[in-house]
C-alpha cells in the first residue's frame, strides 16, 4: 500500500469499478466521483495525488474541471476519453493535462501511466542541490518549482514546468519531441508528440514577450526544440 491517493472521476460505473479495482490492486487508496461538481467537493476537501478523469462529465464537464483547477492546482490529471478526434485531446492538453489514454483502454497501462507520472512528480519534489537557474529577468527555481520574469510570478502547470526545466538546463541542446516525452512524461511509445507542441506553445504565451517571435524557446525545424539564453 503506498500513500498515494487517486480519485477517478467517472460517470460509467462499470468502468469507474474495474479503474477503482486495479488501482486498489497496485496500492492506491482510491475516491471516486460521478460528475464534475462531486469532484470539485471532494478536491477541496480532501486534494488527491493524481485524479483519473473522463472528459464527458455531467454537470460540469473534464474540461471545466481541469480549467478549474488548473486555476489552483497543479495536481496531475490523467483523461480518459471515448473521443478519437485530436483536437479534443489537444484541447484538454492545452488546458493543463498531463496524460490521456483512449477509451477502451487496457487498465494496465492505465496503472502504468498512473505509476509513471506518481514516480516523476515524486522524484522531481524529492530533487535536492539544484540550483536556481538565471537567463536575464527570468529564474527558474527548481526548488520551489517557481518560474519569475521581471519578478512577477508565471503560473506554470507541472508538465511546463518540467518541458521549461529541461530545456533551460541543457541550453542550446536541440531535443527532439520523442526526447522530451521521454525525459518529462517518461514514456514516448503512447503519447501523441503533438502533446509536446502543445506544451511549447503554451509555453511561449506566458514567458515570452511576443510568443510568435519567441526569444528563449525555439523552434529548430525538422529537429526538435532547443533554449536560448
Amino acid at each position: 500500500m503506498t500513500d498515494d491517493s487517486i480519485l477517478v472521476v467517472e460517470d460509467e460505473p462499470s468502468i469507474a469499478e474495474v479503474v477503482g479495482l486495479y488501482l486498489r490492486r497496485a496500492g492506491y487508496q482510491v475516491s471516486f466521483a460521478q460528475d464534475g461538481l462531486e469532484a470539485q467537493k471532494i478536491i477541496e476537501s480532501q486534494p488527491p495525488d493524481l485524479i483519473v478523469m473522463d472528459l464527458m462529465l455531467p454537470i460540469v464537464s473534464g474540461f471545466e474541471l481541469t480549467r478549474w483547477l488548473r486555476d489552483q492546482s497543479d495536481v496531475p490529471i490523467i483523461m480518459l476519453t471515448a473521443r478519437r478526434d485530436e483536437i479534443d485531446r489537444i484541447a484538454g492538453l492545452e488546458m493543463g493535462a498531463d496524460d490521456y489514454v483512449l477509451k477502451p483502454f487496457s487498465p494496465q497501462e492505465l496503472v502504468s501511466r498512473v505509476r509513471a507520472v506518481l514516480r516523476r512528480t515524486s522524484t522531481k519534489q524529492a530533487k535536492t542541490g539544484e540550483k536556481s537557474l538565471s537567463f536575464s529577468s527570468m529564474i527558474i527555481d527548481p526548488q520551489t518549482r517557481l518560474v519569475t520574469i521581471n519578478n512577477n510570478e508565471i503560473n506554470l502547470t507541472a508538465k511546463e514546468f518540467d518541458t521549461l526545466w529541461l530545456l533551460a538546463l541543457h541550453p542550446r541542446q536541440v531535443f527532439t519531441r520523442n526526447q522530451v516525452l521521454e525525459q518529462v512524461w517518461g514514456i514516448s511509445d503512447y503519447i501523441d508528440p503533438s502533446t509536446v507542441t502543445v506544451h511549447i506553445r503554451r509555453l511561449r504565451e506566458k514567458i515570452e514577450p511576443d510568443p510568435s517571435n519567441p526569444q528563449h524557446l525555439l523552434t529548430v525545424w525538422g529537429v526538435g526544440y532547443k533554449f536560448e539564453p
